[in-house]
């Protein structure tokens, strides 16, 4: 089964897995296996102000509609390209007298096209949103009384003069919501700003060690001709080569935990077991559980004791990072890897998110060369447990770098930025504005390195200048976890 702009895959049903995705053809690492624009998306609520509502850039100055008053655009390009979409939400939002949850708003934004376009197969979608999977029977009890108070409140936005839906297909609409909204990130990636439905990218199944990764672009309205602008869509990407007939998969949750902890996480989001060769081989476990090799071997005590030790030390960094109390955050990851160094290995996770928080919170407090030495030891960490073409991986890489670049050491900040910008040619593509950010910093560390190997004096000098007018000034450490594939409620 194909449909325009998907020739290159079908959907299958997948042994004890329901349907699935794949290849119809040979890909190579890099290659965009299909491009989907969001069937319905919104911003978040708590963003709706600094976020455009059409391609969900972060803008400083953003157009606010005059109408509603609640939604923002980038330009008037934007706002026409969000009109259709817009209309019916914009005289809703005005008849209630305020913008409902994004949930809602998502929902109803699907009620509309379907509305428009009725609930069957829509132009180039594998699968109808009816046929999406809801998994309301296995929601517990919270999770039910959330969908009740999610459909009253619905019932109550939701204009009189529109068509009227039961309140069994509105209950599957958030059921699909639930489980199938995928996270959209600004267009730096590191910030999610708001959820979308993608209706053939819910047909791929989950493996914890992908073929695919999913990119999210924000598109392009720059060019002063319509005719190059690009559309908001997500890219799924092969990460490696892959035959025709091969199933293709993405990870739904970050492979940085044990295959235990993995599986937990998605029964509870998304009530499936996995059954993924490294889940049931446990692959990569032990040299994230590692211990200190060499010497005497720490005691399975002494492990367990640390191991406790950094789970709460992480709940109080935490709660210090989200009161920007920054300083206390590194005493507290000091301490932290006094205890952890002589005892974990250099691969252990506990150790590794130690090391990940201190890097970033120090770039920030402008600490640049302890930062860097974190940072070189996080990712050297992250090369020996990620696939070699994993997104979480490259962005690592990046910071990394940047933070080098920052402390002075200019050989190892661009050979970081070097690989990273390798990564990330395979898992965003050369046009993506992360990828494209790399590439002016590549040029810029190559052309200091060949300064530095030829007039340390000169390289100096320039390095001053340079700072004024920083490569990228470290931001703020988010308080919000890197964005996941798809949107969960925790």
């Amino acid at each position: 089964m194909t449909k325009g702009g998907m020739e290159s895959v079908e959907v299958f049903t997948s042994e004890g897995k329901g349907r699935g995705l794949k290849a119809q053809k040979e890909f190579l690492p890099g290659d965009v296996i299909f491009a989907e624009p969001a069937y319905a998306a919104v911003v978040f609520d708590s963003l709706t102000h600094v976020i455009c509502h059409t391609c969900f850039k972060r803008q400083e100055k953003l157009h606010r509609c005059g109408q509603c008053k609640f939604a923002f655009y980038c330009d008037r390009t934007c706002q026409r390209a969000a009109w259709l979409n817009h209309k019916n939400e914009c005289s809703a939002i005005k008849r209630h007298g305020k913008a409902p949850s994004e949930n809602i708003r998502l929902a109803a934004r699907i009620m509309w096209k379907i509305e428009r376009e009725g609930s069957g197969l829509a132009e180039g979608c594998l699968v109808s949103i009816d046929d999406l999977q809801n998994h309301v029977d296995s929601f517990d009890e919270e999770e039910k009384k959330e969908l009740r108070v999610d459909v009253e409140n619905f019932l109550e936005f939701w204009p009189p003069q529109s068509q009227q839906f039961g309140v069994q297909f509105i209950s599957h609409i958030f059921g699909v919501i639930s489980c199938n909204g995928f996270t959209l990130s600004d267009q730096r990636g590191l910030q999610a700003v708001g959820v979308g439905i993608f209706p053939n990218l819910c047909q791929a199944n989950h493996d914890c060690w992908p073929n695919c990764t999913v990119i999210f672009n924000n598109g392009n309205h720059e060019a002063v001709r319509s005719m190059f602008h690009t559309q908001m869509r997500i890219e799924l990407r092969a990460l490696s080569k892959i035959s025709p007939g091969d199933e293709l998969t993405v990870s739904y949750v970050d492979f940085l935990n044990v295959s235990e902890e993995r599986r937990k996480q998605l029964k509870k989001q998304y009530y499936f077991d996995c059954t993924c060769e490294h889940c049931k081989k446990q692959i990569k476990d032990d040299l994230m559980l590692a211990v200190k090799e060499g010497g005497s071997k720490p005691s399975a005590e002494t492990v367990k004791e640390v191991i406790q030790f950094s789970k709460d030390t992480l709940e109080k960094i935490n709660k210090a990072r989200m009161e920007g109390l920054y300083h206390e955050v590194v005493k507290m990851c000091r301490e932290c890897l006094k205890k952890q160094e002589p005892v974990l290995g250099d691969t252990n996770i506990y150790l590794l998110r130690i090391f990940s928080i201190a890097s970033e919170v120090l770039s920030y407090l402008q600490m640049f060369e302890e930062a860097a030495d974190y940072a070189k030891r996080m990712v050297d960490g992250y090369m020996k447990i990620y696939h070699p073409n994993n997104a979480q991986l490259g962005m690592a890489m990046m910071r990394a770098g940047v933070t080098h670049w920052h402390a002075g050491l200019i050989e190892a900040g661009h050979g970081l930025i070097c690989k990273a910008y390798g990564i990330l040619l395979i898992t965003h593509g050369p046009s993506h504005p992360i990828t494209k950010d790399l590439e002016v910093m590549r040029v810029q560390t190559e052309m200091e390195l060949r300064m530095f190997q030829q007039n340390e004096f000169m390289y100096y000098k320039m390095r001053e200048a340079a700072l004024k007018n920083q490569i990228q000034v470290m931001p703020e450490p988010s308080n919000e976890p890197s964005p996941t594939l798809f949107h969960k409620k925790e």
